[in-house]
Parts: C-alpha cells; structure tokens; sequence
C-alpha cells in the first residue's frame, strides 16, 4: 500500500472519529453538561460530566460564557459561584480527546476549543463580580483554568491539582504562564515542568487556593455564599475565612514540599531546561533524582517552550499571557508530540511515548521562538 493511500485512510479514520466525537458533543445537550441556575442572590455553575470527571468541552464552554457575562451585569446577581458534580471531580481538564482528532485533520475545533477556552478564562480574571470556584476533587488543566483566575478558589481534602500538560507533549495553557511564575520562588516553574501533584490543604499552601475548607462543610458553606445581598469581595473574604477557621483537618500535616522549597529554588534556577537537569544530576540527593527521572520522561519541545513560556509570563497580563498561549497552542496542533502524548498515555496507555525530538539537545533555539510567532490575522483577539 502507497504511503498516499495510508495517509488518506489515517485521515479518512480520524475524520470520521471525529465526527462521532462532535456527533456526541452536540447532540449530549451542552445544557445537561454544565448547569446554570440563579440560586438566591448567585449565579451557579455546576460541571455536570461526572462520568468523564467533568471534562470541558466546547459546547460547555458556549453556555458558560454568554452566561457569565450576563450575570456579571445582572443588577440581580451578586456572586458567581462555580462546582463540579458528582464528588470526585471539580473537572480533570479539557476534552483533549476531541481536540486530538480534530488536529489531525486539521478541523477548526483545534482552533475554536483553545481561543474560545482562553477567552472563558479571560472574562474569569477579570469578573466584576465576587467568582468563588468550589474545588472539591480533581483539578487539572481546564479545570484549573475555570478557577484559579478567580477571586476565591476553595480548596477541601478531596482536591487534587496537577498540571500535568508536559506529560502529553502539551505546556500548562489556560493562563499557567501567568499564575504559575507569580506562586513562590521557583515552585511554579517546578509544578509546571514535572506535573507534581497537590492534594488538599498544600493547594492552598502552594497559593493555588485561596482558602481550606473540610468537604462535608461545602454545602452549609454554598448555602450561606447564596444568600449575601450586594458582598463586596472583603465581605466573601470574611465568610470564607470563618469556615476555614473552622476546618482544622491536616492543619498540623507541613506543607509537603516544606523541606524541599530551598533545593526547588536552587535547583530550578538556571537560564535553561539543561541546566536544571544539570543541577539535578550534579545534586544526586534523593528528591533531585526523582525529579530527574520524571523530567526524562516529559515531551522535550514541551519542557522548553514551558520553561520560556513561564519566563515570559512573569512580566506580562493575563490578557497577554492567554495571546501567547494560543500562539503555543496551535504551535503543538502542527508538532506531532501533542498527539503521541495523548495516544501512549489516553487512549493506548502504553506509557511509552515517542517524543519527536526525542532530546533537549536536538531541539534549536530558533525551533521554540517560532512557537511563539505571531499569527498574524489568526491571533487570539478579546
């Protein structure tokens, strides 16, 4: 068989994935996906995929931001307050399966799910209104992106955050270019390289969350939030701050990279993802060799682009920060360890990617600038 009529029946495979994804996206009612309700004086968002871990999709992303904005010049509508369903999951991250397929064939939800996305997360960073995202389970990627931007972000025993994108030949979009290099000293840059996970109060001792609230106060905690009349944000503050007064589960557990934040520091501060795997090496300490080890499974591209993303954000708005991400972002839909990431860890789970450059050293320095080229006409606009 030529090379040709493999390649056709690729995408001739892939299309028609693609269209049963979309087929499924559209049809599976958006409305039942994400539910919105006015409960008392609050606007309520509640991620309704519990099935998927309230994976994001593009349909979800259409309610949820006409209906913000809505609410956000509704003289009725005090807060806005956003949660997931089901227990486990606030929401895992984007639907990237979708985005895969249609990036292989070149659809326009590659572009549509990212720049539609990042403007979602736009409007969340800056929300007259008191944004009170209720992170009670999984956190990833979109999910973190449909919180962290806003004023209060709640944390509860049950949360995981990680953003893990590096893993799957990605980099931490949804504006990590922006919240991560604002955490402590190089934590940040250490979470968004190696996809370490945070469980519980460490997300709000990393900076992640705002506030620590044990789960099964969630719901007296949401029922006192509806019913403020005109709060200003001091004012949610003040309530927020009272139930996490009153949550004192693993409040003597130290944060669990306390005795690691000075080595993080040291060692993740280098003009280079080379240097820093240099450090590491040098260090030979147990938590630098682990370090090490996760970095040589990462996406290569990934690392770097990661590294000069967060290096660039540290100076820039949000608003910038999400115009550069979409360049990145589209930069990974024409690579190809976007896709080899998503098919060794979601759909083969293999664990066995091949990352293409397959090393630091075969990538140029020209390579990762030209991912952050300008896109002319196709630029991410507000």
């Amino acid at each position: 068989m030529s090379l040709t009529v493999v390649r056709s029946s690729y995408r001739l495979s892939s299309l028609c994935s693609l269209r049963r994804i979309q087929g499924h996206m559209m049809s599976s009612q958006a409305g039942a996906d994400v539910l919105m309700e006015k409960v008392g004086n609050a606007g309520v968002i509640t991620l309704n995929r519990p099935k998927v871990l309230n994976a994001l999709n593009l349909p979800m992303i259409r309610h949820i931001y006409p209906q913000l904005k809505k609410w956000e010049k509704d003289d009725e509508t005090d807060l806005v307050i956003i949660k997931g369903a089901g227990g486990k999951a606030f929401c895992a991250g984007g639907d990237i399966r979708a985005v895969t397929e249609a990036g292989k064939v070149g659809d326009p939800l590659a572009q549509d799910f990212f720049r539609e996305e990042y403007i979602l997360n736009h409007a969340i960073g800056t929300c007259k209104k008191p944004y009170i995202a209720l992170i009670d389970g999984i956190t990833m990627g979109g999910g973190v992106g449909l919180s962290v931007h806003g004023r209060f972000r709640v944390a509860t025993e049950k949360t995981l955050f990680a953003m893990p994108e590096t893993a799957i030949g990605l980099f931490p979009d949804v504006g990590g270019g922006y919240f991560l290099p604002r955490l402590e000293g190089k934590l940040g840059l250490f979470l968004a390289l190696t996809g370490f996970r945070l469980k519980g109060r460490d997300v709000q001792r990393a900076g992640v969350a705002s506030h620590f609230v044990e789960a099964q106060k969630i719901p007296a905690l949401e029922k006192e939030l509806v019913h403020l009349k005109s709060p200003s944000a001091e004012d949610v503050s003040r309530l927020l701050d009272s139930y996490q007064s009153q949550s004192g589960l693993d409040a003597e557990k130290p944060f669990v990279l306390k005795e690691h934040l000075a080595d993080i520091n040291r060692l993740f501060s280098s003009s280079s993802v080379e240097g820093i795997l240099q450090n590491l090496k040098a260090d030979g300490s147990p938590f630098a060799k682990k370090q090490a080890e996760t970095l040589s499974k990462m996406s290569p591209i990934s690392l770097k682009i990661t590294y000069k993303q967060l290096q660039a954000g540290a100076s820039l708005s949000l608003q910038d920060v999400l115009v550069m991400e979409y360049r990145l972002s589209q930069a990974c839909m024409r690579g190809c360890d976007f896709y080899e990431g998503v098919r060794a860890l979601l759909i083969d789970k293999d664990q066995s990617p091949k990352w293409n450059p397959s090393s630091l050293e075969e990538i140029s320095d020209q390579s990762v600038e030209e991912c952050f080229s300008s896109l002319g006409q196709k630029d991410l606009r507000f």
